[in-house]
């Protein structure tokens, strides 16, 4: 990557449609999604499985039944069991730590072929007995008789019943995302006039790249089990009817009071996923592909969490330039991941901002945006959906199919992730 080890090759990608959470794909599991993504890839690939070396697969719910969810895709998918496999978890960037995890298998001679990508289901999420009720369980399991099991369970109190789901707030400071979008906003001055408008944005944008195949291109048709008659061929979080009207009447959702950050303001709970094939330059030539693009640099950064939680790509995006040998006005087209309209517009700002160059930088000056008409120009995940593990890889295939279709060079993708992390990636044009 940009004369680190071996070229990589980004070759084809494809990724579910992306759904609300318990509409559409209700009763399939984020495993089902991920195959559903590689089989795709495969068939548009035309690729020989024989060929494949590793699968990388990202998620953010793990299953408990099938916690490496990137060996059970494998299993599934058509792919030799003799690959193997492994489950990558990096939050919001999961599908992104799949790909430079992949890529760094080939830049090094490790691999040729990788499949890498993501899936999430956020309606099949795993509920959790109490800490109390799952010893009683265990306790019960071991008893040998019925005496000894119901005395198990003499110690737990109605409280005890009560299910434990997934948390969506951060371990270190309490606050969920939702929290730590309406503290950037406050912090920054982002309005709520300004956050409507750029959801607003969103939707236009990816209903118009609906509407003209630009973002169903990327879109493998999802045959819904279990009687597999049902097919769904494009996003349904997309709302091609809204207005700012109808934005600016939601109520906020996590400050009622003060609030800005409103259900139709911020990304929606989504089901799906996403693949990318990988390939070393060498590689991809002797097979007779034309690649996507190649990537050309990536970094990850992250800050403490009780400061502005979404604002890790700003400390990502210097060192990834700087690895591409790059500045921001060489980015023909940016894709920035769309957890909040507030966090977009707080990473705009401090993208742009001279002193949050000097001060949280070490920088003489910021680095800068590129025009607005070239960024997320097909909507974002406001419009589109956020599968957690899935996102990335889509961002990646919206970013190089879009890069292709225009004739440009270099695109840069931009992700915040929960931990306080962040990620950038340039790609190159093939």
């Amino acid at each position: 990557m940009n004369g680190i080890g071996r070229r990589v090759a980004i070759v084809e990608g494809c990724r579910t449609p992306f759904a609300k959470s318990g509409t559409d794909f209700k009763d399939v599991t984020s495993t089902e999604l991920g195959k559903m993504a590689v089989r795709e890839l495969i068939a548009r690939a035309e690729l020989d499985v024989n060929e494949i070396d590793h699968v990388v697969f990202g998620t953010v719910v793990q299953s408990v039944k099938e916690p490496n969810i990137a060996r059970e895709v494998t299993l599934g998918s058509g792919i030799p069991a003799s690959v193997p496999a492994f489950t990558v978890g990096r939050a919001c960037a999961s599908s992104n730590q799949a790909i430079t995890s992949g890529a760094e298998q080939i830049a090094l001679g490790m691999a040729d072929v990788v499949i890498a990508g993501g899936s999430e289901s956020l309606t099949d999420i795993p509920i959790l007995f109490s800490p109390e009720m799952r010893n009683a369980l265990v306790r019960a399991s071991k008893a040998r008789s019925m005496g000894e099991r119901l005395k198990a369970f003499a110690t737990i109190r109605p409280r005890n019943l009560a299910p434990v789901t997934p948390a969506i707030a951060e371990p270190t400071t309490g606050l969920t995302m939702g929290e730590s979008a309406e503290k950037m906003a406050q912090e920054n001055g982002i309005s709520r006039e300004d956050q409507d408008r750029w959801a607003l944005r969103s939707h236009q944008l990816a209903a118009a790249a609906t509407a003209d195949g630009r973002l169903t291109r990327e879109i493998a048709p999802a045959y819904v089990p279990p009687k597999y008659d049902k097919v769904v061929t494009s996003d349904n979080g997309i709302r091609a009817d809204s207005s700012y009207e109808k934005l600016s009447t939601l109520k906020p959702v996590f400050d009622r009071r003060y609030g800005t950050v409103t259900a139709g303001n911020a990304s929606p709970l989504t089901d799906g996923g996403s693949a990318v094939l990988l390939m070393s330059e060498e590689k991809a030539k002797a097979l007779g592909y034309t690649p996507l693009g190649y990537i050309r640099s990536y970094a990850y950064a992250s800050l403490a969490p009780s400061d502005q939680l979404l604002q890790g790509p700003i400390f990502a995006a210097p060192v990834a330039l700087e690895r591409a040998g790059l500045t921001m006005k060489d980015i023909d087209l940016m894709e920035v991941h769309e957890a909040f309209a507030a966090q977009v517009l707080s990473n705009f700002q401090w993208y742009t901002s001279d002193k949050i160059a000097k001060e949280r930088l070490g920088r003489d000056k910021a680095i800068g945006l590129p025009d607005v008409d070239r960024i997320n120009v097909m909507g974002g995940s406001i419009a589109i959906g956020h599968p957690f593990g899935a996102t990335g890889g889509r961002i990646t295939i919206t970013l190089l199919n879009e890069l292709k279709r225009r004739g440009g060079q270099f695109g840069l993708i931009s992700v915040c992730a929960a931990g306080a992390m962040g990620f950038v990636m340039v790609v190159e044009a093939a």
